[in-house]
């Protein structure tokens, strides 16, 4: 069963796994505090959907209204932040139940320590951080980038390999390597193939020695 602890900060993440509540994040973090009107103007959406993301990110205790008649304005709550970065870290040294779920970046519903490592490693734009140093963080990485990135049954000439994970991180011969020498892809004279994920190592089968990008 998961905590109490962990349901909110499930909440939490799960209110800042949507590209435009980030955005919204994102132009409140230097302080401002902007009307549903400002905020609609700067993200182009209409102020109804702003009203929308912002009620659920009031909810996860993100923002809060501040009345400025004839407006209400929105703010960051910097302390909630703070709050969801400890919640992480005590996760992490408490470890995690059994069956703990936490959404990845991307939103989908992961392993507590998978969704973890991949916050810690992608940016909310989807780039790389930097590349783990730890096998089994760096598996974790690598699954996800080939289960977004690339698709069953496809050939990918190195050239388009090469242009899919720049735009995760400048380092694509590193993550290239290392998507074949953790057996996710297979090369062939110069063309990669995804493997089944059937095929793919789990992070418990990282503990060094194997693949290691170079």
């Amino acid at each position: 069963m998961v905590r109490p602890v962990d349901r909110a900060l499930l909440a939490a993440l799960k209110a800042l796994s949507d590209a435009s509540r980030l955005r919204v994040i994102g132009l409140l973090a230097d302080g401002r505090r902007l009307a549903v009107e400002e905020l609609a103007a700067a993200l182009d959406l209409t102020a109804a959907t702003v009203v929308h993301h912002l009620k659920r990110l009031s909810d996860a205790g993100l923002v809060a209204a501040y009345p400025r008649p004839p407006y209400v304005e929105y703010g960051l709550r910097r302390e909630r932040l703070a709050e969801i970065g400890a919640a992480l870290d005590r996760v992490g040294r408490e470890g995690e139940p059994d069956g703990a779920i936490l959404p990845g970046p991307d939103g989908r519903p992961r392993p507590a320590y998978e969704a973890k490592v991949l916050h810690a490693f992608v940016e909310p734009d989807g780039r790389l951080t930097r590349l783990p140093a730890h096998h089994k963080k760096e598996l974790v990485v690598l699954r996800f980038l080939a289960e977004q990135d690339f698709v069953q049954g496809r050939d990918y000439p190195e050239k388009e390999v090469n242009q899919i994970l720049a735009l995760r991180h400048p380092d694509v011969a590193s993550l290239r390597r290392s998507l074949v020498d953790y057996r996710l892809m297979r090369r062939d004279r110069g063309i990669y193939r995804l493997l089944a994920e059937s095929e793919w190592p789990g992070p418990a089968e990282a503990t060094g020695g194997g693949g290691v990008a170079g």
